[in-house]
């Protein structure tokens, strides 16, 4: 998975900055030069060497580009990857960012619902295209070549918070449930009634969720993987289906990476299973 930060503002780290840079990082605890590279060019850089593996386009800051725009580009990352392309698309906490790039930070959820409206439009039904909203408006555009995958690429929905907004969103347009904090049960009750009122099921949403990592005790330390591992299992029950893992968190060196991935890969697979 991999975010972006196309702008960052002076107070991003106005709440402190985390103990260990390897940390999660959150709103206003980041580093305003922290280095954010653009991560749909880096995405279909990851999609020319692998040829398996999902690429998440997580955080995609959608209000901050042409909803036309950014359907392009993520439909030709989806192409390039024969259909691996994962798109999380959120709205950021971050008024600077909007202000530097002349976008609204007060209108950014409904810019985002008109995003989610077009990019729907366009890769299920096709160029051309119209659309007209308060925000944005076009008539009969084409916008090829189309994603590889038909419908387009599959869109996680989540949050910070389990808010009304995030539910209308996942109901309308998700084909998977990402939030920060997993919901109560409660709350997935109430968005189970929501899906069925529309004639969804949710069993058709892939729940994602992080492992949540034990604390870092430390300023330059590393985690310990089973410890993080041990909380996998309550998420399995509660019927997550994709575990997420911040390999930095556990490795320092990239040399590394193979191994830690099917180490964890080996011990996750055991945990849910005994």
């Amino acid at each position: 998975m991999v975010g972006e930060h196309p702008a960052m503002g002076p107070s991003a780290d106005s709440k402190g900055r985390t103990l260990n840079p390897r940390d999660f990082l959150m709103a206003y605890n980041q580093p305003p030069d922290t280095p954010f590279p653009a991560h749909l060019p880096l995405l279909a850089a990851m999609a020319a060497v692998t040829s398996r593996i999902r690429l998440i386009a997580g955080a995609t800051l959608a209000p901050l580009r042409h909803p036309l725009l950014i359907a392009k580009e993520l439909g030709t990352v989806d192409l390039l990857s024969q259909g691996r392309l994962v798109v999380v698309p959120t709205v950021s906490w971050q008024p600077e960012e909007y202000g530097a790039l002349g976008v609204d930070f007060s209108q950014r959820g409904k810019l985002l619902d008109e995003h989610l409206e077009i990019w729907t439009r366009l890769w299920n039904d096709g160029s051309p295209v119209s659309f007209e909203g308060a925000n944005y408006g076009f008539k009969d555009i084409y916008i090829e070549p189309a994603p590889y995958r038909p419908g387009g690429p599959p869109i996680w929905t989540g949050g910070k918070f389990f808010s009304p907004w995030m539910v209308r969103r996942v109901v309308a347009y998700g084909k998977g449930l990402y939030p920060i904090v997993p919901p109560t049960d409660d709350q997935m009750a109430d968005l189970a009634e929501a899906m069925r009122a529309v004639g969804r099921d949710i069993s058709e949403l892939e729940l994602v969720a992080n492992i949540p990592p034990p604390p870092f005790t430390d300023a330059d330390g590393l985690l310990d993987l089973d410890a993080a591992i041990a909380n996998a299992p309550e998420l399995v029950e509660r019927g997550y289906t994709t575990l997420l893992l911040k390999p930095s968190m556990f490795i320092d060196d990239v040399a590394e990476f193979e191994e830690f991935c099917r180490s964890a890969l080996s011990k996750l697979v055991r945990a849910v299973n005994e």
